[in-house]
């Protein structure tokens, strides 16, 4: 495999500094899935962490290196989950955390970053909108911008998830990963291409927010003028150049899903699995709902990547009546 900006050694390295709390999350054979599915489904449950994200596998590494000789403030662009894991890590290390997100992020997740000490900007409009935001934020202030994905050390943070994949020593056939800013992708794909290279490795996104897998597919950045997604975790509209590079070198394959199908996909982990998961969470299954013939026969992995969702949004897309 052609070399990525990261490296094995360093991600290795990366779980002496990451709290335990976010390493060794469950991995398990869920065979409820399997009927409807046509296939075998492992999950990688990335929610059982006090953030409810993988995020804050790649915040840990951030932190200590601010921590250890870095500036004490911070600033970061989040659609939600990365705000919470960045406020989580910083409050632990003594730094100042700045959050800017959208006005039109979940109310959870929003909630959540303000009750974990960090100062909350709120712009305007769509993430993308939010990055840029926090740029200006970083260069007038002289602070340390934390760019989910650009930054090497989010997506090492991530790449641990893949190395617990194969460290297991299980035999799969496929990945499936959401897909969005690229920092899980890239990660994990780097480190599933690197020590288990015949083990596919899949991207997810939705159709209505393609601008990542547009990119893949045409080996350029495709930016989109919006998104329309419920999956708001992985809705951007402008990929990061560096990161592109390295997800054209890891992904297998990209894959756009419909919204039925991500509903359909959290619907499934509710009843099957007992999982209440946010959007980008289900891409895995809406991938395997919306393609049964490719995957039939072949043992997945899906990386159950979030759960945080707003109630009142979660029972109105799945037509549940809140408890």
């Amino acid at each position: 495999m052609q070399e990525t900006r990261l490296d094995t050694h360093r991600i290795r390295a990366a779980r002496r500094v990451i709290d335990p709390v976010f390493l060794d999350t469950p991995l398990y054979r869920c065979e409820a899935l399997e009927p409807d599915l046509g296939c075998a489904v492992s999950i990688k449950l990335e929610t059982a962490n006090p953030v409810r994200s993988f995020k804050g596998r790649g915040t840990e590494v951030v932190a200590s290196l601010l921590a250890d000789k870095g500036p004490r403030a911070v600033v970061c662009a989040s659609a939600g989950n990365l705000g919470q894991a960045l406020a989580w890590s910083g409050r632990g290390r003594g730094l100042d955390v700045t959050v800017v997100a959208s006005r039109l992020a979940p109310a959870a997740k929003l909630d959540r970053i303000r009750a974990l000490d960090a100062r909350l900007e709120l712009v305007d409009g769509d993430f993308d909108m939010a990055r840029e935001r926090a740029a200006t934020m970083a260069r007038h202030d002289g602070i340390r911008l934390v760019e989910d994905s650009l930054d090497i050390e989010t997506c090492e943070g991530a790449a641990t998830i893949g190395l617990e994949l194969v460290d297991t020593g299980r035999s799969f056939d496929a990945v499936l990963i959401a897909l969005g800013g690229g920092a899980l992708a890239t990660g994990v794909g780097h480190v599933v291409k690197s020590l288990a290279p015949d083990v596919e490795v899949i991207c997810v996104q939705p159709l209505g927010a393609p601008a990542m897998t547009h990119s893949w597919r045409q080996r350029r950045v495709v930016t989109t003028d919006s998104t329309d997604t419920i999956a708001d975790g992985v809705a951007g509209r402008c990929p990061i150049p560096a990161v592109l590079d390295d997800l054209l070198l890891v992904a297998d394959d990209a894959v756009l899903v419909q919204e039925s199908s991500i509903i359909a996909g959290m619907r499934m982990l509710l009843h099957h699995a007992g999982l209440v998961v946010e959007p980008s969470a289900a891409l895995g299954i809406a991938a395997i709902l919306e393609d049964r013939d490719r995957f039939a026969g072949r043992h997945v992995v899906t990386i159950v990547c979030g759960s945080n969702v707003d109630v009142g949004a979660y029972h109105r897309w799945l037509g549940t009546a809140p408890a």
